[in-house]
């Protein structure tokens, strides 16, 4: 067989499809391949050209590659992913390029990177936002991995990504596993966004509003500093109508929701590399009590608090829901900036933040008018400590805190529960306190372990324990 194919596909699913897809349209040879002989028929179909060369056979997929080869894998999370790299390896020449294109864990793509370098194979973990239109039409495309395979990738890459203001939403992330670690934290920052919008949304109904009332709101807020992806679509599903019932559709949908694990894999990284990220946790806390719904249904009727309804309406309701939706999503975007900037430290990675936000405002799920603000805060110049301290957001922090403190306050007087604009408050809170109550908590800690503290009257890292009086009984 002649090699003839630009890049080869492993799995085409409706990603990887749509991934092939965007490919070809743009002027690139594409093989595909799937075990599932109908979805290789489907993907081949889908192309009226008939340009997408399917294969049944892996031995001739491979072949059919022009070298170095670049084999890019759309398959599941895990052993699924270690089991094709195992079926590719005695198929490969020196200087192929394999390119996982899931949402991998980024502690996996590092181990895979150094095991195919020790073979003279180059593997990239690149993290792929956007979902199916995206894959399609054009996403946001995180690659980490070795320089030479992001050399030979490029082109491909700048083709397909989406565009804003003319640049590609794609750039080198670095080495290893970091594009991976970059859309993980794009997917924690993700989980904090969608449940600020639905505790928005939870307030907005705590008032009596219809549907069709919070779509306009929603709508409204989408032509403003909130304009965002995840606004518009909240507009659009809000004024969806179900066509059996023609009841809104987002009423009859269950309120148990899902999740595929990266904004856990978020909360681990914060942890093990101390680094706050409460808006993310307390959104995949929210999922997590949402999947309760049984335990739910019956504690409603047994424990006691407020009916969650809103009976009398301050007049600048929306208004001051607008600024504390955009307050705590401020806080959820630095926190995950905070996390990505302690890691790469840690790493060596070098990640360059405002080109990152750059690259997240086309294309990915998560694309924000605000991203903009902060590229050009991590754009040039020292960065600054936090995103909460940058020129510009001080400012729109201080205009909304007051509806911030508001909305927090009767949320929790009616009995609607917001955990993630309550914790991104708490953490702006506690990151503006020069004082907090640590000195009690470092107190305990040596009266029960003879942990040591430091004093405020002696020099940084001295050392005292105290001789606490005996607990008695």
């Amino acid at each position: 067989m002649t090699p003839s194919s630009d890049i080869g596909l492993i799995g085409v699913g409706v990603m990887g499809r749509n991934l092939a897809l965007n490919f070809d349209e743009h002027g690139f040879r594409v093989s595909v391949f799937d075990l599932s002989p109908d979805a290789l028929a489907r993907c081949v179909a889908s192309q009226p050209q008939g340009r997408l060369r399917g294969f049944a056979a892996l031995a001739d997929f491979v072949a059919s590659l022009v070298r170095p080869r670049v084999v890019w894998l759309m398959v599941n999370a895990g052993a699924p992913v270690d089991a094709v790299i195992r079926q590719l390896l005695p198929l490969l020449d020196e200087g192929d390029i394999v390119v996982d294109g899931g949402n991998s864990l980024y502690t996996d793509t590092e181990r895979r990177d150094a095991e195919l370098a020790a073979r003279g194979l180059c593997f990239v973990g690149a993290g792929v936002s956007g979902g199916e239109e995206g894959a399609r039409k054009g996403p946001s495309i995180m690659p980490g991995g070795p320089q030479a395979a992001w050399a030979r990738l490029r082109p491909m890459l700048q083709a397909i990504a989406a565009r804003v203001d003319g640049a590609p939403c794609v750039v080198h992330i670095g080495s290893g596993g970091a594009g991976h670690f970059v859309k993980m934290v794009h997917n924690g920052i993700e989980y904090a966004d969608m449940q600020l919008i639905c505790e928005a949304y939870a307030l907005l109904a705590a008032t009596g509003m219809d549907c069709s009332a919070m779509a306009v709101v929603f709508e409204r807020w989408n032509g403003g500093e909130l304009r965002s992806y995840l606004i518009e679509i909240t507009a659009r599903i809000l004024a969806q109508r179900d066509p059996e019932t023609g009841a809104p559709i987002v009423d009859l949908i269950l309120d148990k929701a899902g999740q595929k694990g990266t904004g856990q894999w978020t909360l681990v990284s914060a942890a093990e590399n101390g680094v706050v990220v409460s808006a993310m946790g307390a959104a995949v806390d929210a999922r997590v009590l949402s999947a309760m719904k049984t335990a739910r249904v019956a504690a409603s009727t047994q424990l006691a608090g407020p009916t969650g309804r809103l009976e009398v309406v301050p007049q600048d309701w929306v208004q001051q829901l607008h600024d504390a939706l955009y307050a705590s999503k401020i806080v959820s975007y630095a926190q995950g900036l905070e996390l990505m900037r302690t890691v790469s430290e840690q790493r060596g990675w070098q990640l360059d933040l405002g080109a990152i936000a750059r690259i997240w405002r086309g294309g990915c799920i998560i694309r924000a008018q605000f991203l903009d603000r902060i590229s050009e805060a991590y754009g040039g110049g020292p960065a600054p400590a936090s995103l909460l301290v940058a020129p510009g957001f001080v400012q729109v922090l201080a205009r909304a805190q007051t509806a911030w403190r508001e909305v927090v306050a009767t949320a929790v007087r009616i009995g609607v529960p917001v955990p993630a604009m309550s914790a991104a408050l708490a953490y702006y809170d506690a990151y503006r306190s020069a004082r907090l109550p640590a000195n009690l908590l470092q107190a305990q800690r040596d009266f029960f372990g003879a942990h040591t503290y430091e004093r405020i009257d002696r020099p940084a890292g001295q050392c005292f324990h105290t001789a606490w009086p005996e607990v008695q009984g």
